[in-house]
């Protein structure tokens, strides 16, 4: 690498902030729904998003740049992908409820990394316990559950289209938010019956999910912390983003319970960003291990090798690694 390309990696780096907000503000806005329904003008964007002419046609054509919209005889009109992703709220595949989160809450507790390494302590939601505060304030939780489902939109497809689930009757998603996860398991594979487990406040959320994919009668929800609760009994059960939020205890308690949850021959999937043993491989894993001291407080990233340390010591056997989707990879292990 020349000098100057070792500087405009630098400067990369440092100005990445410039193109996140103009992503989260393009779906704060509105942007992307919109033109969902029909390619529109600079100004009939400006009209309809009540957004003010300064700036506005350097902001449509940013997100040209960025590669999010396309612009062609004086309209903007979505790309394939944003239709796909971001043209459409109710739709399975929607992940802005996630950039949207990211834009309104996390983006802000980034801000205050430099405190959170300096004291050790998450910088979200005013120094109470994460999940206490969300799901105490109606608003949040159901902002919340919008970001879980759209952060699962890519591992949880390609874990239906991957994993052998024709030898599977009944999953379990521990943890499992609005029932985004299930719902496209379920959809992916018609014989399987799906039971979701969280906190009781998560229950409308589930309940909305399932109607709304006719799925009410295959997938049913059951009320409960999981730190106390028993899981319910299945022949699989999912793990999605969920060891890394929690210390060592805690995930050597839940790996235990699910272990006692699974029928014999019955399989865990666990999907997180794992850290590799090459740390210049890492950022990904790395990163998102800050983002749980930023935003959580108590988790942190994990190595395949250390979980399957903890699955050993549960009593699971034939783990096993292997990508995901992105930067997430599954671990899958038989009890």
């Amino acid at each position: 690498m020349t000098a100057n390309a070792e500087l405009n990696h630098i400067q990369e780096l440092a100005l990445g902030f410039m193109s996140a907000r103009a992503v989260h503000t393009a779906v704060e806005l509105g942007v992307f729904p919109l033109l969902a329904q029909g390619p529109l003008t600079s100004d009939e964007l400006c009209d309809q998003l009540g957004l003010h002419g300064r700036g506005a046609r350097d902001f449509f054509n940013c997100l040209v740049a960025l590669g999010l919209l396309e612009h062609a005889d004086g309209r903007y009109v979505n790309t394939a992908a944003t239709s796909r992703y971001l043209g459409d709220p109710d739709a399975p595949t929607y992940v802005g409820g996630m950039l949207e989160y990211m834009g309104s809450h996390w983006y802000w507790s980034w801000g205050r990394l430099g405190d959170a390494l300096r004291t050790g302590r998450s910088q979200s939601y005013g120094g109470q316990v994460p999940y206490e505060a969300i799901h105490s304030d109606p608003g949040l939780s159901e902002e919340f559950q919008r970001a879980m489902s759209g952060g699962s939109v890519a591992a949880s497809t390609a874990l239906a289209e991957s994993f052998p689930w024709q030898d599977v009757a009944t999953v379990a998603d521990i943890g499992c938010s609005d029932g985004s996860v299930l719902s496209r398991l379920l959809l992916a594979h018609p014989h399987l019956t799906g039971l979701g487990f969280d906190l009781p406040m998560v229950e409308q959320g589930f309940d909305k999910t399932s109607a709304r994919h006719g799925l009410a009668d295959r997938m049913r929800f059951t009320p409960g912390d999981f730190r106390t609760a028993s899981f319910p009994a299945a022949d699989a059960v999912v793990f999605g983003h969920l060891l890394i939020d929690w210390d060592l205890a805690t995930r050597r308690m839940l790996l235990a319970k699910a272990y006692d949850a699974l029928a014999e021959g019955g399989t865990i999937l666990i999907y997180d960003m794992l850290v590799e043993q090459d740390q210049r491989e890492s950022a990904p894993g790395l990163l998102i291990s800050l983002h749980m001291l930023v935003d959580q407080g108590g988790g942190v990233s994990y190595t395949a090798s250390e979980c399957f340390g903890w699955l050993a010591d549960a009593g699971f056997r034939q783990c096993r690694v292997r990508p995901l989707s992105g930067a997430d990879q599954l671990i899958t292990a038989v009890k």
